[in-house]
């Protein structure tokens, strides 16, 4: 048998080694060298923190006295893990984008930063965990007790050992659970501690089962018979019982806080998820694989009476196994201080970013940039609540002398924690969950708890006999175990049915009869369309003067090097390089979320909206923190934004009004211009064809000559008309190109030539040819014609006394541009809208045709996929052609 001092000594060995794995994954994460730290495994084995000291001793006592019923414990959060795709994924996505600190801060920040609800959850938290952590203080003081007689007993105090327990477990979490402010940041060292106690209490629950089968048994076959031959072979299935188990381990099993913690909050890659999800199952196949044959030897060889929840132990103590037992003490010791320092973590956090905070701010009279280190705060007051926190675990002990009332508190807490997920559930899925349905429903699955759960399973002192006989009052159909005069139901079936069911009834038909907030809409589209990337600006709106009021609270919060370079990053993401970024509601909105990792979502809102909003935050805007001043405060961001957007709309309508005027303008003149255009040809045509007819004897030169007369105007007129249907075609998209491949330079040869042959006093053409070897893939007919047409308007119009046209290719950022320039006098200001639409003549008083040159140029650039625009910063007439590269062309 060990002797105390070696027990103890051994224990605290234990707990230097967990000091040091913690220790030494903390350094190497601050070095970066922290990626074995992040890969999958640790964070599944991080999960098995689900197994506490009441699944890794209790689920022996649990199959000795139910048989096979403890398999309910497990299959829950099998089955959620199997299913991450639907449900976990969707989860960690939210907590990772939310930067959500707990579960009451996701809740919080799903119901529109609601910080009453978060308050309401973390109570109800404290309340359900509380008597959880004192069950572990207590398997960890049997678990001493067993190793040691009455003699050895002497000196051993059960309430000193669980007091010093408590303390030590306290350090622990403070030291490295409170080492960082932002709650976001990897715990790197708890989480390392965590898997290796992982790995400890599975290797010692094998290590006792192979022993037993083997050492004890004889053999797996002796094993099944022994099994078979016990109480536990005539188990029989309660499927209200295993339903409803199944259904509570998998509910907890998402909300317990430290299953949160480890599974959202802790997590480092989203892709963690596809591995945990068959790695974590087979971690629970192999830990409860030896359950039911200890359960069957204990129950034959340890005296009728013992307790089995502590045959791990005992077995292996009356076979002589000392070294066993001690594995299978440091197994036991394991799950419960992983429990416990987790849970105290994330119970810390809970009670100081809903709690603690949102009451210190609203005694800080000059508002959240006040005097004072707002990071000290916060740190301070979360290692005050894990001493709280586990002072309340011991106190309970104490309170409840570690009697019966803790063996089915499992149950109890379970049922308690699983009201948060009507609420949780319904935030994720439905957009139309509301912040006042999620606290009907909350709290009438918290006092049904409490009335059907809580009280009657501490003790007839909190719940008198007369209670559970006639109901509180003497109103029968209150009776904690028969509610609405429905009986013979199992107390934990009737406790998971009366106060989930209505708790999910009562929150859904709230919901249906309320109305969300703005700011619960927009969060309720975030959550239930995370996937989709639905975040963006909720309306925060501020001033340049604001930015250093935000500055110094950031510093107060996340620490002065981390505030100032978040602040500089968000400046050069602005493009401002010296000074503060403008508060602009996309950096209000990352800064919320950056504050949020530090204080939680809900007193980071509140923060923020009292700078930005510019007026003190009362008590009751702390703790409901989604108050009429925020709503009112974005209604009136979004109309300022829509009446910008009514504002730029109408002068667009302007614009285009003016423009219509223009063209209706335009098609007058260009009706009047066309009729002259088609009337001064027939009119030469007719005269001339008239002379030709009724004069006899004419010269034949005359003849010829009023021939050539009849035949120029012929070709005006069908040019015109060439023009009119050739600008029809290509805009009703009826006409097919004809690709071809050839230079630049030789188009623009083709299209000089054509545009100045047979005249006189020709414009000077300036190019560079080196620049206009590109080799084209398009329609050169089409893209000649507009070449042509810029030239021939060169000719027409440039004004000046030498006039001469630069054509100039150069690239414009991997496309082709073909700029031709003249050093005329240009188009007029007032024309150069006017300039491409069918109807318009640049210069009027000059000779031409209709003004469709440019029209027809436009449309074949787009069916060319190219453009055509005119340079209004530059001196005289300029017009560039934009053609795509040569080798986007020819993939067309």
């Amino acid at each position: 048998m060990a002797t105390l001092n070696l027990l103890v000594a051994v224990s605290l060995a234990y707990v230097a080694l967990l000091f040091g794995v913690a220790f030494a994954a903390d350094r190497l994460a601050a070095k970066g060298r922290s990626t074995w730290l992040r890969s999958p495994l640790i964070y599944t084995l991080s999960l098995s923190i689900y197994c506490t000291a009441w699944t890794f001793y209790g689920a022996v006592g649990y199959a000795a006295r139910s048989g096979l019923e403890f398999v309910t414990i497990y299959l829950g959060p099998t089955l959620v893990m199997v299913g991450w795709w639907w449900g976990l994924r969707k989860l960690v996505r939210i907590g990772r984008s939310q930067r959500v600190t707990s579960i009451a801060d996701l809740i919080s920040s799903r119901y529109g930063k609601s910080n009453l609800l978060a308050i309401c959850v973390t109570v109800l938290a404290v309340l359900g965990i509380t008597p959880y952590i004192s069950l572990q203080l207590q398997s960890i003081t049997l678990s001493f007790s067993i190793f040691f007689d009455e003699t050895n007993m002497r000196g051993f105090s059960e309430t000193r050992l669980v007091l010093w327990i408590a303390v030590g477990l306290a350090v622990f979490a403070i030291l490295f659970g409170t080492r960082n402010l932002d709650a976001n940041e990897r715990h790197h060292g708890v989480v390392t501690a965590v898997a290796l106690e992982a790995v400890v209490k599975l290797v010692a629950l094998l290590a006792v089962g192979i022993f037993v089968v083997w050492g004890v048994a004889g053999g797996v076959g002796p094993a099944l018979a022994r099994i078979d031959a016990s109480q536990i072979g005539q188990w029989q299935v309660n499927g209200g019982r295993w339903a409803a188990i199944t259904f509570l381990s998998a509910a907890a099993f998402v909300c317990l806080p430290r299953m949160f913690q480890v599974m959202v909050v802790e997590n480092d890659d989203e892709r963690h998820l596809r591995t945990a999800s068959w790695a974590f199952p087979l971690y629970m196949l192999l830990i409860s694989l030896f359950v039911v044959p200890i359960a069957a030897i204990g129950l034959e060889l340890m005296p009728k009476g013992a307790n089995p929840d502590l045959f791990v132990l005992t077995v292996p103590l009356s076979q002589g196994q000392d070294g066993l037992a001690m594995l299978s003490f440091l197994g036991g010791f394991s799950s419960a201080t992983s429990m416990v320092i987790v849970a105290a973590m994330a119970l810390s956090t809970m009670v100081s970013n809903h709690l603690v905070m949102p009451i210190w701010l609203s005694r800080r009279g000059s508002g959240a940039s006040v005097s004072g280190d707002v990071r000290h705060i916060v740190l301070v007051s979360r290692r005050i609540a894990i001493g709280v926190i586990m002072a309340l675990g011991y106190f309970y002990f104490e309170l409840s002398g570690g009697g019966s009332a803790l063996a089915s508190i499992g149950l109890i807490s379970f049922t308690g924690i699983a009201q948060i997920l009507p609420a949780l559930v319904g935030g994720l899925f439905w957009r139309g969950a509301t912040r006042t349905g999620a606290l009907a429903g909350l709290t009438v699955g918290f006092c049904l708890w409490v009335h059907t759960m809580l009280l009657p399973g501490i003790g007839s002192e909190l719940m008198p006999p007369s209670v559970f006989e006639s109901g509180p009052f003497g109103i029968g159909w209150l009776r904690p175990q028969a509610l609405f005069g429905i009986e013979g139901l199992d107390p934990t079936v009737h406790a998971v049915m009366w106060s989930l069911a209505l708790n999910a009834a009562v929150f859904s038909l709230v919901s249906l009869l309320t109305f969300p907030s703005p700011l619960e809409r927009l969060q309720g589209a975030q959550f239930v369309n995370v996937f989709d990337h639905s975040a963006g600006p909720r309306g925060w709106t501020g001033s340049v003067a604001q930015s250093e009021d935000l500055m110094i609270m950031s510093q107060r919060i996340m620490g002065g090097g981390e505030a100032q370079a978040f602040f500089r990053e968000e400046a050069a993401r602005q493009g401002i390089h010296a000074g503060l970024p403008e508060p602009t509601p996309a950096f209000l909105e990352r800064l919320e979320r950056k504050l949020a990792g530090s204080v939680g979502a809900a007193t980071a809102h509140a923060m923020i909206g009292q700078i930005v909003g510019g007026s003190s935050v009362s008590v009751e805007d702390l703790l409901a923190v989604a108050d009429e001043s925020a709503q009112l405060m974005e209604y009136s961001s979004r109309l300022e934004a829509k009446s910008a957007e009514l504002t730029r709309t109408a002068a667009k309508l302007r614009d285009a009004n003016e423009k219509l005027l223009q063209i209706s303008q335009q098609k007058d003149a260009f009706l009047s211009q066309v009729s002259h255009e088609l009337r001064t040809p027939m009119t030469s045509i007719r005269a001339f064809s008239e002379i030709l007819r009724d004069t006899e004897g004419l010269a034949a030169e005359e003849q010829t000559r009023y021939a050539a007369i009849i035949h120029d105007e012929a070709l005006r007129l069908t040019r015109l008309l060439d023009d009119l249907l050739d600008l029809s075609v290509l805009e009703n998209g009826e006409v097919s190109l004809n690709l071809g491949t050839g230079t630049l330079a030789e188009v623009l040869d083709r299209a000089i030539s054509t545009a100045l042959s047979g005249l006189e006093r020709p414009i000077e053409i300036r190019r560079r040819r080196s620049a206009e070897n590109i080799v084209l893939h398009t329609d050169l007919d089409r893209l000649a014609q507009v070449f042509i047409n810029l030239i021939s308007n060169a000719q027409k119009y440039c004004d000046a006394p030498r006039p001469e046209l630069v054509i100039a290719v150069h690239d414009l950022k991997g496309r082709i541009a073909v700029d031709f320039i003249d050093n005329g006098s240009g188009v007029p200001p007032e024309a150069q809208k006017m300039v491409f639409e069918k109807f318009a003549r640049v210069v009027h008083d000059k000779a031409g045709g209709a003004g469709l040159g440019l029209a027809i140029c436009r449309e074949i650039m787009n069916r060319l996929d190219g453009e055509i625009v005119y340079l209004a910063d530059r001196t005289g007439g300029a017009f560039r052609v934009i053609l795509p590269a040569a080798a986007e062309m020819a993939a067309q």
